[in-house]
């Protein structure tokens, strides 16, 4: 019975997740490591739970910039990613400045959407929606160039029109890649959504790592990004239950143990 538990996959990631914190714990007790460098794990336990209320309502504000942002990501991304899928012109003309724009440092830019845009939550989702757009982007194109052209032929052969061959051969065959491609970018809009926050906010989590950092308290800095880690792996999960719902077909979604 203890053996089955151990090995159950959905208990699995909170065994690694103790494990750490021992190993934690052992590092700063074997090394004398000064709390001022690395606090001690119930340090940062006992903040989450002092400070849980002032975490989770600002986990919430973060959470929304990131929704915004990963909602522009899909309205905008995977329409782009289609029309350079499916034209060489567009392709040429337009991969390369994608390209070009990653190589841009978003905690260069983000001061300016502050003096376009003002303190609020847009600067944010801007920030967000920048940083995850690109892989889905890319994504999406490896997904739609995927498609076997004897299947198209077929489709075609048979009769099919383009919206149908769209829909029954190349969306369905696009999908897994498009997924893959959105579990990306909600992690990277998280990581936009705090720089945003950095640059300009007074609220967030971003804003509380900022005064954490300045007052130079440790353990609320540490309990600041495990609650930040845990709105990523939440909004992962999320999109990879949708996955699995839309494409429970697909070779990813098999138990390999």
């Amino acid at each position: 019975m203890l053996r089955r538990l151990m090995l159950s996959p959905t208990l699995r990631p909170f065994l690694l997740i103790i494990l750490l914190l021992v190993l934690w714990d052992l590092a700063i007790r074997i090394f004398s490591i000064p709390a001022y460098l690395i606090p001690r794990p119930e340090q940062v336990v006992g903040q989450l739970i002092s400070e849980w209320s002032r975490l989770l309502n600002e986990s919430w504000k973060t959470t929304q910039a990131t929704l915004g942002g990963f909602a522009l990501t899909i309205l905008f991304g995977i329409p782009v990613a289609m029309v350079i899928a499916y034209s060489k012109l567009v392709e040429s003309y337009v991969y390369p400045l994608l390209v070009f724009s990653q190589s841009i440092p978003k905690i260069a830019i983000a001061p300016l959407f502050v003096v376009w845009f003002g303190f609020g939550i847009l600067p944010k989702i801007i920030s967000a929606f920048l940083l995850g757009f690109f892989p889905v982007v890319v994504s999406t194109v490896m997904g739609f160039k995927s498609v076997e052209p004897d299947m198209l032929d077929l489709a075609r052969s048979m009769g099919a029109t383009r919206l149908q061959t769209f829909l029954k051969i190349s969306l369905p065959h696009a999908l897994p890649a498009i997924f893959s491609g959105l579990k990306v970018s909600i992690t990277l809009a998280v990581v936009g959504a705090v720089v945003g926050e950095f640059v300009g906010s007074n609220s967030g989590i971003g804003y509380v790592l900022q005064v954490a950092n300045g007052n130079f308290d440790l353990p609320l800095m540490f309990a600041a990004l495990v609650v930040l880690s845990s709105i990523g792996v939440i909004l992962f999960l999320a999109i990879d239950v949708v996955e699995r719902l839309m494409i429970p077909w697909h070779a990813s979604q098999r138990q390999l143990f």
